[in-house]
């Protein structure tokens, strides 16, 4: 591999007008894709398999006028100093509102509260729901601008109006914090080449690859039926790796350039060497998100291959954009100083260099390798005690911030109607091959009616042909209480006693058993894809190091990190500590998705760095240095990159955590809090004091093994062989087809 990426690099290198003009070109197309392209329009989440997914399947299917995808709204209606809202005045400010409310465009229906009995007992609150003909996604700025009119109206009234449900959902405001991340990104870079050419370059590649996958991404958006945080969260992945990609081919042609390589040369192998490590390493980001497929959640799927796609073109620009840009700057990437400093070695001979902070640190950790050791586990083990107390959940309106107008509908909601209201489980009734359905009804709505933690059951409205009914049942406990997941657990318990007493199959579906539903498919889930993951990751590091204990010391060292992050999450978006400071304005369950997303995610980006570190130390060690010096050379070349690589990546995922979105918010912390373990504990330090225990061992690979497991040749240690047979002549030409065997 590595000679055929030595090529690669040269050929770029040379053809650079060309293939700066290909990329270019690829951008400019993306872009006049996404402009041409009609505005996602969809938002939907389903979890095939699921007794919920099931019930609102058949629901749809047989309640067809019923908008089962359409937004919903619930307005929320009080009135000053605990008068009654059902009486004078107040009851004629509600009807005004209702009857503004019905005048909506795209309104499908408005439940007036008095005829649909939504006053609370004490008459001090009431609601009307409103629902939509069309997705919250689609409706207009006209749409919500009115639904919000109409509440303004009531509160001029001298009402307190405030609306509920996901008519006023919007896309995720981002914050400025992503522009603080890349001007973070860019001072570290400059700060570690000492050149803004240099500096520059990773940005600008960068951006062009995730502009190509973004753009991509929204021109396809309504075709392949995309999430509103899809294309962020491939941002978010596509711009950290873009850089770090980047970053590890523009510093080994540097180091190559000191070298005393002509650019050309320098680029070639360059990608020859860190090329194969880039190669590698993204496979393994790769295959951690296209592996969220086998949670079978077609919206975290797509999360997935979305973001692996702008992964796959982040490799692709690092291997053949980055050395055609270099050919336009050649030794200009090499700060005033080095370029001197460079002229003047070859005047008069290079002095000894002093050791870097990589070379004295891994001389420290050589020493005390035990410490460090302890120290690092034990470090990460405290931190990740939180992880222990996760709740998982999704969103809803009392996980929004309190001053919104949507949690001040859910407080007044659960203050007059109780807890369980904001939860509600919707109950779908197949009485198809039932005897007498309205009875069958009537038996199934007494005997739920009598499980304990059930406060109200309604009565069952039925389809036009009579055959299936919905009935909803409000819990006594909130949505996320342990007595409301019981309830959902009894009533389907009951489900095959009913059918075989009635006739009627019995569903249950909604927000909350949904919720429930989606949370027991992860945690299935998450066993599998582990497996799946870390085993694949384990065979492809196994080729590129040759060894079994390195891909094993990797695994674990990734466990231990991504368990730390998850504890300091739950710490924060959970527990509330240093939520003010990160701007988290309310806490709760973490969200369903976010800890097997992160968990792919920080794998791929875990095995990154090991891969651009550990590869240095394997390149080291097969020409012929002992294993304790292995280490050091591969700190010594490889320490100061992997750490700006680091910073720059904690920077870019930190700069999503001023989204509006706590998805992505969660998703921004977590990333970057997890690359800062892993980087900085697991790999800087857990890592070499590990190596250095266990010597000669940590290289071991059983012969068999050795036989038949391809050699990649990622150190280029048969790339040297070629280049220095051909250095040396036609006599000590070595044919390109030898075998590359270590």
């Amino acid at each position: 591999m590595a000679t055929f990426l030595y090529k690669l690099g040269r050929f770029a290198f040379r053809r650079r007008l060309y293939v700066a003009f290909a990329w270019v070109a690829l951008l400019l197309l993306a872009i006049v894709g996404a402009a041409s392209a009609s505005k996602s329009t969809s938002d939907s989440f389903s979890i095939p398999g699921t007794e919920a997914q099931k019930a609102f399947d058949l629901m749809e299917q047989r309640f067809p006028d019923a908008s089962a995808n359409g937004a919903s709204a619930r307005v929320v209606f009080t009135s000053p100093g605990g008068q009654k809202v059902d009486v004078g005045k107040q009851k004629a400010a509600v009807e005004d509102v209702v009857k503004e409310l019905k005048s909506g465009k795209q309104v499908s229906s408005v439940a007036d509260p008095y005829e649909s009995k939504a006053v609370s007992d004490k008459g001090t609150t009431a609601y009307a729901s409103v629902k939509y003909k069309v997705a919250s996604m689609e409706l207009t700025d006209a749409d919500r601008e009115a639904l919000k009119d109409a509440a303004q109206h009531g509160r001029d009234a001298g009402l307190t109006v405030e609306i509920g449900g996901d008519a006023l959902q919007a896309m995720p405001e981002e914050g400025a914090s992503q522009i603080i991340g890349i001007g973070i990104s860019a001072v570290v870079l400059l700060v570690t080449f000492g050149s803004l050419v240099a500096a520059g370059l990773p940005l600008l590649t960068a951006l062009i690859g995730v502009g190509i996958g973004v753009s991509s991404i929204t021109a396809l958006a309504n075709v392949l039926d995309l999430g509103s945080s899809t294309s962020t969260l491939a941002m978010m992945i596509g711009l950290a790796v873009g850089i770090d990609y980047a970053l590890f081919i523009v510093s080994r042609f540097r180091h190559e350039l000191t070298e005393g390589r002509e650019p050309e040369d320098a680029a070639g192998r360059a990608v020859g060497t860190a090329g194969s490590a880039v190669v590698f390493a993204g496979l393994t980001v790769l295959i951690a998100l296209a592996g969220l497929a086998v949670v079978n959640i077609p919206m975290l799927t797509k999360m997935g291959l979305a973001a692996a796609g702008t992964v796959a073109i982040a490799v692709l620009i690092a291997l053949t954009l980055i050395p055609a840009v270099l050919g336009f700057a050649k030794h200009r990437v090499l700060g005033r100083k080095v370029r001197k400093g460079l002229k003047a070695d070859t005047d008069t001979g290079s002095a000894a260099k002093k050791p870097n902070m990589g070379t004295r640190w891994a001389r420290f950790v050589l020493r005390r390798p035990i410490w460090v050791l302890v120290v690092g586990v034990l470090g990460l083990g405290a931190i990740a005690i939180p992880a222990a107390s996760l709740e998982l959940g999704l969103p809803d309106d009392g996980s929004q911030p309190v001053s919104t107008t949507q949690r001040k509908a859910y407080d007044l909601l659960s203050d007059g109607f109780g807890p369980g209201f904001n939860g509600p489980l919707m109950i779908a009734v197949d009485a198809a091959h039932s005897k007498d359905p309205k009875a069958a009804l009537d038996t199934i709505s007494q005997t739920i009616t009598k499980m304990d933690d059930v406060k109200k059951v309604t009565e069952p409205a039925f389809n036009k042909a009579g055959d299936t009914a919905m009935l909803t049942v409000v819990p006594k406990s909130k949505p996320s209480g342990l007595e409301t997941e019981g309830l959902v657990h009894d009533i389907r318990g009951q489900a095959a006693g009913l059918k075989s007493e009635t006739g009627a199959v019995t569903l249950v579906t909604g927000t909350t058993a949904m919720n429930i539903d989606v949370s027991q498919k992860l945690n299935d889930a998450l066993l599998p894809y582990l497996a799946l993951v870390v085993g694949l990751a384990f065979l492809l590091l196994m080729v590129v190091f040759r060894s079994v204990l390195v891909p094993l010391k990797a695994a674990l060292g990734f466990l231990l990190s991504v368990v730390a992050a998850l504890g300091a999450v739950v710490a924060v978006f959970q527990w509330g500590w240093l939520a003010s400071l990160l701007g988290v304005e309310q806490t709760g369950p973490i969200m369903s998705m976010m800890p097997i997303f992160m968990i792919g995610v920080v794998f791929g980006l875990a095995m990154d760095y090991e891969v651009f570190l550990v590869t240095r130390m394997r390149e080291a060690y097969v020409h012929g240095e002992r294993p304790g010096q292995a280490i050091v050379t591969g700190f010594t070349h490889g320490a100061r990159v992997v750490a700006a690589a680091a910073v720059i990546m904690i920077s870019v995922f930190a700069g999503f955590i001023g989204s509006s979105e706590s998805m992505i918010k969660m998703m921004g912390f977590g990333l970057a809090i997890a690359v800062a373990f892993d980087a900085f504990v697991v790999r800087m330090a857990v890592v070499p004091a590990v190596l250095a225990l266990l010597g000669k061992a940590a290289w071991w690979l059983p012969r068999w093994l050795d036989r038949v497991l391809p050699n990649v040749d990622v150190e280029g240690e048969q790339l040297q062989k070629n280049l220095a047979a051909q250095a040396a002549g036609p006599a000590g030409a070595v044919p390109e087809r030898a075998p590359s065997r270590v």
